[in-house]
């Protein structure tokens, strides 16, 4: 009997190791002129999403994925253990705002679906919290979900963006927050896909400034979701006669935020140029009339109204680390600005004011550090944090005190408050307990040296116990763009793979701002080349210092890290043995040409400049797959409803990697039809992709995954 066991255990791994050939997909050849550049690809069909064709394709890569994913030996203690991290927690908060005396914030509370609005009395007492609004309630599937909230200024009112599925495509509705009921105003598509939405009060609450889209007939279809402007909303008239306020000249990709001096009498909007560009701030004054404060090649990028009649502005001009200025917002004029915060050997990051004092973020490398000035520019000094840690956000509430939410790679992200009058910082009733831990972790940070020289920061996280032989199944990720920089961040995740013998790398790669602006240029437009080096680098310390080997190195990234993900592993398939890509842009050359596209070419650059053409061409991941190279395994996720990245990118690439592949390893392809670009995505769907990704991962690496019981 036992030897019949031993022999059927030999038959179905011979089974389950057989190779199984993905779906066929036909190729019809597409040549575009670039100059004197002839460029042949052949999957050009597969952009067209509403062709049944297309749909019937995308259903076969489904079934080939699942087929094998859901073969994965112990995968259903997978989604077991995920489920468990993800469901039995603490709820937690985020995007606080204090206005009117009250805190309003939004809530997760597992296994709710989405998060949900809710307000409190108190950051300290979580008696009084109130729900203000469940966006599940509103639709009888529950996939309505809510992108921003903004309270009035004296708390009354909330202007809430909602949408449905992960779209980003949000109606603003306004409710009454004593009654929790709606006033009748919406206002459509104030925030949509890259671009956004922002929404600003006037002072008395009877209005407010709103980003607008073009309406049906107002523009060609193809220009819908350009061309942001600011009109203004009076609360009980029809959004039809709302008035236009500014934006007419703003660039086709502007991407405008709006925001409200305390004493309501200003506005401020702040203008980017698409994702990556320049800034330009305009301030709307008592007189109604706006004035332009900055322009685009001024080099400021954030702006903040105080407390003392002036509008702050951090400045990169003749200072890549950046310094704080001011202009006073009588006289708003930006060649008699005074500086403020000098700079300084770190890069500040951003600023909040209270009545006395500025507190700026600074950033060192990756983990931050948060300093207090007074309105002289004078360091009164550091506002006590977690060691290598981050702060994601600063809210001011009464007086000179503020709360701000702080975590690291081994603590988890939380809420505490700052009053400089005692120079402490408290925890909030607002703390989250999680039911894992990091005390088994030791987190490594090391500087790897980079093609050019340039030195890159990694950060290595794994057991204290662990031995370096270079056999250990490890993850390592990275972004490198748009001026992200990857702070250090606590994942449950992270504690699952710990617990698998695993080794988690985080890389701090050129293009972000972990070291100012100069930092972000060196990873943009024609220099982009030097994201992708700095990451293989950071693969092959990995390698020479025997934490790994290629054979069980993965690499994981999302978006423009979905990028860094298809220029890895086409430019060096030896390196890795596994993929994830989610949500990921590839083909560089025709990214301008989708609509969300448009906003990248700031950031990536257009095939309509030649150097920057050659620059895309040469590492555009969809254009350098060469048939009869043996790829790692691939798993790509991309949501049907995303408005940020065009799911075509990665139809295209799975497409391209399947039949170009020679070796076993197989190219999946998972596309969902209930989630977008990551935002408003429910807490089912997200625990099923977390579950393919680890089964995904434990499975081409040689892991035979293991529960570990559930903390005390």
């Amino acid at each position: 009997m036992r030897k019949l066991l031993a022999l059927s255990f030999i038959a179905v791994l011979f089974i389950a190791a057989k190779p199984v050939k993905p779906p066929a997909t036909k190729r019809v050849p597409v040549t575009d002129i670039y100059g004197s550049v002839s460029v042949t690809e052949s999957y050009r069909w597969l952009e067209n999403a509403n062709d049944p064709v297309v749909q019937k394709w995308v259903d076969a890569q489904n079934r080939y994925s699942r087929s094998i994913l859901d073969a994965i030996p112990r995968r259903a203690a997978i989604e077991q253990r995920l489920r468990e991290l993800y469901t039995d927690r603490p709820p937690s908060y985020f995007a606080l705002w204090f206005q009117g005396g009250r805190l309003f914030a939004m809530k997760s509370q597992p296994p709710k679906e989405q998060s949900f609005l809710v307000t409190l009395d108190s950051i300290n007492d979580r008696k009084s919290e109130r729900v203000l609004l469940d966006p599940t309630s509103l639709s009888a599937d529950g996939k309505t979900s809510i992108d921003f909230f903004v309270p009035s200024l004296d708390g009354r009112l909330v202007a809430v963006s909602l949408s449905r599925g992960g779209s980003e495509e949000g109606t603003v509705h306004i409710y009454n927050v004593a009654s929790g009921k709606e006033t009748g105003d919406a206002i459509p598509r104030v925030n949509g896909g890259t671009a956004g939405g922002s929404i600003a009060w006037n002072g008395d609450a009877s209005g407010f400034y709103y980003t607008r889209y073009p309406r049906e007939g107002e523009r060609p279809k193809e220009d819908l979701s350009f061309y942001q402007q600011v009109y203004f909303h009076k609360l009980g008239t029809q959004a039809a006669e709302d008035r236009y306020e500014i934006g007419k000249d703003f660039p086709r990709i502007a991407e405008i935020s709006l925001d409200t001096s305390d004493d309501g009498h200003c506005i401020l909007a702040s203008v980017r140029n698409g994702d990556g560009g320049e800034v330009e701030h305009f301030v709307r004054g008592e007189d109604g009339r706006w004035q332009q404060v900055t322009h685009f090649g001024d080099a400021v990028s954030n702006a903040a109204f105080g407390f003392d009649g002036n509008l702050y502005l951090l400045s990169t001009r003749n200072a890549p680390m950046g310094t704080v200025i001011r202009v006073p917002l009588a006289q708003p004029v930006l060649s008699s600005a005074e500086t403020v915060i000098p700079a300084s050997t770190m890069s500040i990051e951003w600023f909040v004011p209270t009545p006395h004092h500025l507190y700026a973020s600074y950033m060192a490398g990756g983990p931050n550090e948060l300093w207090m000035f007074d309105l002289k520019g004078t360091k009164e000094g550091t506002v006590p944090i977690f060691p290598v840690s981050a702060v994601y956000s600063v809210l001011r509430l009464q007086g000179d005190s503020i709360a701000l939410i702080n975590g690291s790679f081994v603590e988890p992200a939380n809420w505490f408050t700052f009053d400089p009058a005692d120079g402490k910082t408290k925890e909030t009733a607002l703390r989250v307990t999680l039911p894992v831990n990091f005390n088994d972790a030791v987190l490594e940070r090391v500087m790897v040296t980079s093609k050019d020289g340039t030195q890159v920061p990694l950060n290595i996280i794994r057991r204290r116990d662990m031995q370096l032989d270079g056999s250990n199944p490890t993850l390592l990720t990275g972004y490198g763009g748009f001026t992200l920089s990857i702070k250090p961040g606590f994942s449950l995740r992270r504690r699952v793979w710990l617990d698998q013998g695993g080794v988690v790398a985080i890389a701090n790669l050129r293009g972000g701002s972990e070291f100012g602006e100069e930092w972000h240029k060196q990873g943009k437009l024609t220099k982009k080349q030097n994201v992708f080096d700095d990451f293989a680098a950071c693969a092959r310390y990995l390698i020479d210092h025997r934490y790994t080997n290629p054979s069980r190195l993965a690499i994981e990234g999302g978006s423009n890290g979905g990028l860094l993900m298809g220029a890895a592993l086409t430019q060096h398939p030896e390196l890795f043995r596994a993929v994830v890509s989610h949500v990921g842009i590839y083909d560089m050359l025709h990214l301008e040409l989708f609509p969300n596209g448009q906003f990248n070419v700031t950031e990536y650059g257009s095939v309509k400049d030649p150097e920057q053409f050659q620059a895309l061409y040469a590492y555009s991941p969809l254009h350098h797959v060469v048939n009869g190279t043996r790829y790692p395994a691939v798993l790509m996720q991309t949501g049907a409803n995303d408005p940020r990245v065009d799911p075509a990118n990665s139809r295209k690439m799975a497409a391209g990697l399947q039949a170009a592949n020679a070796s076993t390893h197989p190219i999946l392809l998972v596309a969902s039809s209930g989630s977008g670009h990551g935002f408003g995505t429910a807490l089912s769907v997200f625990i099923a992709q977390e579950t393919d990704v680890v089964a995904f991962l434990c499975d081409q690496l040689g892991i035979r995954f293991r529960s570990t019981a559930k903390a005390p």
